[in-house]
């Protein structure tokens, strides 16, 4: 089959057309022919080995976490989908085997079918984003009706789903983006915005029950000044700093730092499906580029500018 691999750590021009074996399905996996893959920010910090004490020194490498396509096979032991499904996933990148092919296998827990609005272009845009999206506001911050929150970063792949989300679960939203941005983000469900390049949130006459980090260019010291008093600062980027001061704040009354990594459940899928087909999400599609520019790609979403998410196509 035909993919983008890497066979070393390094710049996007480490992303190589190949031809590879096909996956292994085994009994409690699913085989997908993948139509999109997402970009994600985390795909190009493997790339540069941001990560190798997890994802190790074995290559080559396929890189993307999430995809949407058509399953093609089902293991014995899966009950939940059969051949011709339509579903969008998310794909363990950790171990090698990730999203920019043509064929990809996963487990049910990381697969719901495809919203019957969404494209498949649109559909490989969901999974990663807006999963963490969810599991920051419901599962960490516990958002309730009318609580403020920031989100910095609204504008971008996670925030996008971040605003929306917020709105769904009562939250009045602030956002974080450049002026540019300010429509869209608006439109999306936040009450105010706040230029980054010309405005200081912590200047304002603000204060916010969550901080949602979605860039991981805050700094929490300084963020902690317009939390409430058992207000939450919460990053999907966490850094030494931050995770000092998740530590220390377990332990202390008032103002919390937290950090959240994304874990696939097949319930917040069905969820985040669910808003999806009642309209109440969008998906915020900045461009898409075919497999082959996959380096092309890497190289837009590095620059840290991307309006949504960005895709490559099969």
């Amino acid at each position: 089959m035909r993919a983008i691999i890497i066979n070393s750590y390094g710049p996007p021009e480490v992303l190589q057309e190949a031809i590879v074996a096909d996956p292994r399905q085994g009994p409690n996996k699913l085989l997908i022919e993948v139509k999109a893959a997402g970009v994600n920010p985390i795909d190009w910090k493997i790339r540069k080995g941001k990560f190798k004490l997890i994802t190790g020194r074995r290559f080559p490498k396929i890189l993307g976490t999430d995809i949407a396509g058509i399953v093609k096979e089902t293991g014995k032991n899966i009950t939940a989908f059969k051949s011709g499904d339509e579903v969008m996933a998310m794909v363990n990148i950790m171990t090698g085997q990730g999203g920019y092919t043509e064929l990809v296998t996963t487990e049910e827990k990381y697969i719901c079918k495809k919203p019957a609005n969404l494209t498949y272009i649109e559909a490989a845009a969901v999974p990663g984003s807006a999963m963490t999206a969810l599991q920051v506001l419901q599962r960490k911050a516990h958002l309730q009706q009318n609580q403020q929150i920031l989100i910095n970063g609204a504008s971008g792949g996670v925030g996008t789903y971040a605003v929306q989300i917020a709105k769904i679960l009562g939250g009045r939203v602030t956002g974080i983006c450049s002026r540019r941005n300010r429509d869209m983000v608006v439109s999306l469900g936040a009450e105010n915005v706040i230029d980054y390049t010309g405005e200081d949130f912590t200047r304002q006459n603000r204060a916010y029950d969550v901080i949602f980090d979605a860039v991981g260019n805050l700094d929490f010291a300084k963020s902690r000044q317009v939390l409430t008093a058992g207000g939450m600062f919460i990053t999907i980027v966490p850094d030494v700093k931050k995770i000092f001061f998740s530590l220390l704040t377990a332990f202390l009354p008032g103002k919390k730092c937290r950090f959240v990594s994304v874990m696939p459940k097949r319930d917040d899928l069905l969820w985040l499906k669910q808003k999806i087909e009642e309209e109440r999400i969008r998906v915020v599609l900045d461009r898409t580029y075919p497999l082959e520019s996959a380096k092309e790609a890497h190289e837009y979403m590095e620059k840290g500018h991307a309006r949504g998410k960005v895709v490559l196509t099969i």
